[in-house]
């Protein structure tokens, strides 16, 4: 009975579980049947019928929130691009699922400011392709005083700067009237006279600094000098600078340190430094063209300038004649080792040693009570007269074993090493073919306590290069060379194990061009050795003294042929003209001035007269017309 009772309990229990368990089996059909919804709808109504089911709680929870990230990301996507409708189906569908996750919540809080977002991003990019730069930036940082991080609004944002960059760089220029031809004459005459004359031929409007002194002298000749030329000389005669305001407008005011503070614009230029190093070209910046503000970056190996447009063109063509690859080598070497063996050994090899094997024990007679007693006592270690009695030919050895010898050895040995190793200008290179031989030292404390410390000695072939790449190609190389081997084990009382090593070194400089081989020989060793063995007397007779010696003769030879080919991968790119000579301006404006050509067409002496006479100076205030003009009177002094 009782085992009956236990058997009818555990069938209960399992109909129990079967039924408890149907929604979670359910659940995993469809949700790896790929409907997530309806099974994870399946695994709520199970558990709101059994909440105490562990297993189908911890399954519900664990789908759920894998779902609802899942929807979530795919939300966000849709964000990203721009698709609300779509992105709020998402959304409202987490939520069904998960209705109290909170970023589900948020996101769809912000779906709204998303939506006008994209509006207002739609109408400042109609701004920007409607050339309203302005406009567009101020609906486009709006967006982002709102979402900080809007793709959008950042991507139109390098779209303005990058139309703005273009007017950004470009200096201020003067139209072409401001390139035209002209021929003035004036002595000693008042600025405002040279400057109205100017203007009345050019249709420029100058505009002068208070601190200006339009009634101080001027005399300028020039003839057929455009009028851009003919206005820096005379400011440059003056002590006067220019700004330029707009295409018709020039300021002009006194050149000063205080008045180019107010009026000389100054702009911002990042060097980002490839190679050179950024202290180094701070320090070259500040040297050669003053430069004002400069600071450094030495994680970015960046170098940030502030100054004047003419010192920045000049920076930078400073920068690209330092900011240059360092040149790198490809080193082709082959060492070649060749080695030669020449023996010979032939003759006989007749015994020259004797000695007993087997000493006789030696014997004593004694008389006792019992008769006469034997005693024997082992061989002496010393040879005595007395053990010789009694010496059997079995106890009598002969050494060497007579021999005769036919040998004859001939032998050549190439090792070739052909390593290529690529390196940087001026930089070290090591190349180390052989073994690192262990070499151990034995220490003895105070107290008795040995201890022992391995080092490594490198022996083989030891090759170090330095290369330095000159101009035209030419690459100068420091080589040293070292082959070594063991000769020889040497062991010491205590037991150490040191060794003998041979060495060979050879060390120079070359200068190769690009491609040229250069054979480096010479290394060589030479041993020969003879070694006879003869039956004295008889082996000195001759032809038969061969029958009664041995004879060895043994040579070997060992050359290092080093071979070592320079080739270039990155030569100097400082060539060209226009990287090693440019203009630099003048001490007081550095990158300006005026250039060689437009100093050479402006003549501060009078002109000349066919027949070679200088001409007379022209009336003060008084300008010669431009070819093809007619001659006016001259204007009146404009008043300021």
């Amino acid at each position: 009975m009782p085992h009956t009772r236990t058997i009818c309990l555990t069938a209960a229990l399992l109909a129990l579980a079967g039924c408890a368990s149907t929604g979670l089996d359910e659940g995993r059909e469809l949700i790896a049947a790929g409907k997530a919804e309806e099974g994870l709808q399946h695994l709520h109504a199970g558990l709101a019928k059994e909440p105490d089911n562990i297993e189908l709680k911890a399954y519900y929870h664990t789908q759920r929130e894998r779902r609802t990230s899942s929807l979530l990301t795919q939300a966000q996507q849709d964000v990203d691009a721009s698709r609300f409708d779509a992105a709020e189906a998402t959304l409202r569908k987490a939520l069904a699922l998960h209705p109290q996750n909170p970023r589900a919540g948020m996101l769809l809080a912000n779906l709204a400011t998303a939506r006008q977002h994209e509006q207002a991003l739609q109408t400042a990019s109609q701004a920007l392709a409607e050339a309203h730069p302005a406009e567009a930036e101020r609906a486009a940082r709006l967006i982002l005083a709102q979402s900080p991080g809007h793709a959008g609004a950042l991507a139109l944002l390098q779209q303005i700067q990058a139309a703005r960059t273009a007017d950004e760089l470009n200096p201020r220029e003067l139209d072409a009237a401001y390139r035209k031809p002209i021929t003035l004459e004036f002595r000693d005459a008042t600025l405002r006279n040279v400057f109205d004359m100017i203007a009345r031929q050019s249709d420029i409007n100058f505009i002068f600094d208070k601190d200006v002194r339009l009634d101080t002298k001027a005399t300028l000749f020039t003839r057929n000098t455009s009028i851009a030329d003919a206005v820096d000389m005379l400011l440059m005669t003056g002590q006067l600078a220019k700004k330029v305001v707009n295409a018709t407008t020039l300021l002009i005011y006194p050149d000063q340190p205080q008045k180019q503070k107010q009026y000389q614009e100054l702009r911002v230029k990042s060097f980002y430094l490839g190679n050179a190093d950024a202290k180094s070209t701070m320090a070259m910046l500040r040297t050669l063209i003053k430069a004002r503000d400069v600071y450094v970056d030495e994680r970015l190996n960046l170098l940030v300038m502030r100054d004047t447009p003419e010192a920045i063109r000049l920076a930078e063509k400073i920068i690209a004649v330092q900011d240059l690859a360092e040149p790198e080598v490809m080193l082709d070497v082959e060492v070649l080792e060749v080695k030669r063996g020449r023996l010979l050994d032939l003759g006989v090899q007749y015994p020259n040693q004797f000695s007993l094997l087997n000493l006789p024990p030696a014997t004593t007679s004694t008389i006792g009570q019992g008769g006469v007693v034997t005693n024997t006592t082992p061989p002496a270690s010393v040879l005595t007269v007395e053990s010789l009695k009694n010496i059997a030919a079995s106890q009598i050895a002969i050494s060497p074993v007579p021999t005769v010898n036919f040998r004859k050895d001939d032998s050549d040995v190439n090792i070739l090493a052909n390593p290529r190793i690529r390196v940087k200008n001026r930089e070290k290179a090591k190349i180390h073919i052989g073994d690192k031989v262990p070499v151990i030292t034995s220490n003895t404390t105070s107290t008795g306590v040995i201890s022992e410390s391995v080092s490594y000695l490198d022996v083989g072939l030891k090759l170090d290069v330095e290369p330095h790449v000159l101009m035209r190609d030419d690459v100068q190389i420091k080589v040293g060379l070292e082959v070594s081997s063991i000769v020889r084990e040497i062991r010491s009382n205590s037991g150490t194990l040191t060794y003998q090593i041979g060495t060979r070194n050879a060390g120079t400089t070359l200068r190769l061009k690009d491609g040229e081989t250069q054979v480096l020989a010479g290394l060589i060793s030479d041993e020969d050795r003879s070694t006879a063995s003869r039956v004295p007397g008889l082996g000195d007779l001759p032809l038969l003294g061969r029958l009664f010696s041995n004879q060895r003769d043994e040579r070997s030879k060992t050359e290092i042929v080093l071979l070592i080919t320079p080739r270039v991968l990155r030569s100097d790119a400082t060539r060209q003209p226009a990287l090693t000579e440019f203009h630099g301006g003048t001490e007081n404006a550095i990158g300006g001035g005026l250039s060689a050509p437009a100093m050479a067409q402006t003549s501060l002496l009078p002109p000349a007269l066919p027949d070679g006479t200088e001409s007379e100076p022209p009336i003060d205030g008084v300008a010669a017309p431009s070819a093809g003009e007619v001659e006016q009177p001259p204007p009146a002094a404009a008043e300021d």
